[in-house]
This record gives structure tokens, sequence and C-alpha cells, in this order.
């Protein structure tokens, strides 16, 4: 179907009158006619009723109407649609495991406030990406590391075990508890380490790959562990006790090429999060 039978057919809907409707057009009033009769035999149907003054509207008019309406403006959008699409920054981003639910809400609210056509795209951490939200010990060879926000490890517990009601945990208190251990972890190696140099030691009944999966454990009454502040957001039944020693901490931030010219998208997130480390 031709768009300008429909867009005359709009015409003289809104303006009820066919030699109103020819000038908003910037047509002929017999176009207009010989559109509007060639719209009606190609829909097999009567829209409007002609009189001396304009015309009437029929049933099947005021049902056409809404219809084509919509189907113009989708057609009019066309062009602007593709245009965004052309305009988009697409990022691949690797998204390390276990981080903080808030901060994270806030890198991307960030991103979002300073890059509105940015298309994020969330990967696994060491799947291929443009760049990663992640740990500074797992910065390679190659590429920067911008620090965005830092979480404390604190000992965690269920409420009914005798460590909790301390304001403060010192390393030979840990001696003979039930501890589980994150083995990639650096504050548990800590921990470990501090008590082998005074020959005491925790008592390890299980391991995880994942800081979540060690806080499952911990819920479950297994035994305790140290783990960030991040990780337990929603952990509200668990106790947390800070350690009475050396401060153990994770930084976290995004990790990205140094020795290569960095596409658009990548190019404005290290801009827009330099701010928000910043704020």
């Amino acid at each position: 179907m031709d768009l300008r039978l429909l867009r005359f057919f709009v015409a003289v809907y809104e303006e009820k009158n066919i030699t109103l409707a020819a000038e908003r057009c910037f047509v002929s009033q017999p176009s207009i006619s010989n559109a509007i009769k060639q719209l009606e035999d190609e829909l097999n149907t009567t829209l409007f009723e002609r009189h001396k003054k304009g015309v009437n509207l029929t049933d099947e008019a005021h049902y056409l109407y809404p219809l084509a309406v919509r189907l113009l403006g989708d057609v009019n959008r066309l062009p602007s649609l593709f245009q965004q699409r052309t305009e988009c920054l697409p990022l691949k981003l690797g998204n390390f495991p276990d981080l903080s639910q808030t901060a994270l809400a806030s890198v991307f609210a960030c991103l979002q406030q300073h890059i509105p056509n940015l298309l994020l795209e969330l990967v696994d951490h060491d799947a291929p990406a443009d760049a990663r939200l992640t740990l500074d010990m797992f910065k390679q060879d190659g590429e920067i590391f911008l620090p965005l926000w830092e979480e404390d490890y604190v000992l965690c517990m269920l409420p009914s075990h005798p460590l909790a009601e301390l304001d403060k945990v010192r390393p030979e208190q840990l001696h003979q508890h039930d501890f589980i251990e994150c083995p990639p972890c650096e504050a548990h190696q800590q921990t470990i380490g501090l008590l082998a140099c005074d020959g005491l030691a925790v008592n390890l009944v299980a391991k995880a790959e994942h800081k979540t999966q060690v806080m499952h454990l911990v819920q479950a009454g297994l035994g305790i562990s140290f783990l960030p502040t991040g990780v337990l957001e929603t952990a509200k039944e668990l106790v947390t006790v800070p350690l009475d020693g050396p401060r153990m901490f994770r930084r976290l931030g995004l990790c990205y090429p140094a020795n290569k010219t960095l596409n658009p998208a990548l190019t404005e997130t290290v801009k827009a999060l330099s701010q928000f480390v910043r704020q």
C-alpha cells in the first residue's frame, strides 16, 4: 500500500474537509479525492461520506485512523532509530563475581549518566571483553588498573557462635575454630599465615571457589570465615566482627589495555569512571 494514501486519509480525517486536507498536504483537491477513492477500493470499504460542507466520518474511518497514525509514526521514526543504532557506543565489560551489588549499581549509574548512548554488554570475568571490573590482583601485564572502591574483610558467623559477642577478634582467638577457606583469597592466606607464625591454626572444614559460596556455607552453620563487606550486603542474618590486627581489604576497579588505542566506548568509560573515583 502506498503510504501517501494513509497520509492523505489522516489529513481528511482530521480536517473533515477535502479542500482543507489538500491545502495541508500541498496537493490539489482532485489528488486527495483520487487517493481516498483508491484507498477505499483497496480496503473495500467506505471511509467518508461526502457532502457540500465536507465529509462525515464512517465507523470504518474511526477504526482505521489510530492504525494509520501508528503506522505512519513508526515509518517516520525509522531514520532516527537507525541513526541511534549508528551512534551507540558498544562496550563489552567482563564482570568479576562476588562484587558489591551496591557499588556495581553505582558504577553502572555513573556510566548511564555520563554516556547515555552506551550499549553495555556484561560477560563473564574470563570471557573476551574490552575491559574488566575486577580485583587489582588480577591486573595483567599490559593493562592499567583504575581503582574504584575498596572492601574490608570482616569475620562473619552465625549469631550463636561464641566469637559473635566480640567487638574485635584477635588472630589467636581463631585457634581451632571451624573455618571455611576460599583458596584464591589473600585475606585467608594472610590469616592462616599469622596463626602459623604463633604455632596456631584454624580447623579447615570446607573450601569454596567464590565468596558467595563461602557465605552460604557460613549461613549453613559449617564454620566462620573472613569475607569482604561488599559480599555480605545481603547476609543480614550473619554477625560480622573486624580483625584486631593488620587491615585486610581488597581493591576493585577497571582493568583496561594500556598498549593499544581504546575504542570510543572504552575511552568515555575511563573518563566517566575517573570522575566516579573522585566522588
